[in-house]
């Protein structure tokens, strides 16, 4: 895939796997379209990387509509990385104790906007044959203690993906576990920064190469995409 003229846009770009993947694909020729919560952070991941930034919440319509206008100025989406993500609430409650505002909230962010997301770049990216990458965990599939909420979130993102693929025959759409990493979202998660977990850069190399090989539309592990090749 010659990469020198496309154009991503990625969610969640100003820290962890999400400034992994902009790295990695600016290192491949790609233009990056970035978008985070925190201003100050995107800015400097966008300059560092000659990127565009437009800071806010994807679960915002309005942001959303933003970032579409710059998709469409762009001449449409090859990729949209749709990676940004909330965690819930702090510390992690069994589901008999969740707040159901609270969780409520958590769909909004990682699961409607995504698809809102998708919907609202579609035409480009079907036009350019392009691909929608979206981040996904094993608690989607695993029951693990504590994980009831956002794994439920991930869960709906996955069968989203799984029927989008079957709808768009012409966009490749993956959905990819990407393992435990040491971002800020896990030291949340669990109290304290996991010295063990790998760093991010590794797992957004990766995930690049699987947008280079374009694999069929499905579902992916990192790791096993590590052992195994991305193509």
């Amino acid at each position: 895939m010659n990469t020198t003229t496309k154009t991503a846009l990625i969610t969640g770009a100003s820290r962890g796997l999400g400034r992994a993947i902009a790295a990695s694909l600016a290192e491949r020729g790609w233009r990056l379209i970035l978008t985070a919560r925190g201003e100050g952070p995107l800015e400097t991941v966008a300059t560092e990387l000659g990127a565009r930034a437009l800071a806010g919440d994807v679960a915002d319509p309005e942001h959303r509509a933003a970032l579409a206008d710059l998709a469409a100025e762009a001449g449409g989406l090859d990729l949209l990385v749709n990676n940004a993500s909330g965690l819930g609430a702090t510390p992690l409650p069994k589901l008999a104790d969740y707040p159901l505002g609270t969780l409520r909230e958590l769909f909004d962010t990682n699961v409607l906007a995504p698809l809102a997301l998708a919907q609202a770049t579609l035409p480009g990216l079907r036009r350019r044959h392009g691909a929608i990458l979206n981040i996904t965990s094993d608690a989607a599939v695993e029951g693990y203690e504590g994980w009831g909420g956002y794994g439920a979130t991930k869960a709906a993102l996955e069968q989203l993906s799984n029927v989008l693929a079957a709808e768009e025959p012409d966009v490749a759409v993956w959905w990819v576990d990407p393992g435990e990493m040491r971002t800020v979202m896990l030291a949340d998660a669990i109290g304290v920064e996991s010295q063990e977990a790998p760093e991010p850069d590794g797992v957004g190399e990766t995930l690049a190469d699987l947008v280079f090989h374009r694999p069929a539309s499905g579902r992916h592990r990192a790791a096993e995409l590590v052992a195994g090749g991305a193509a």
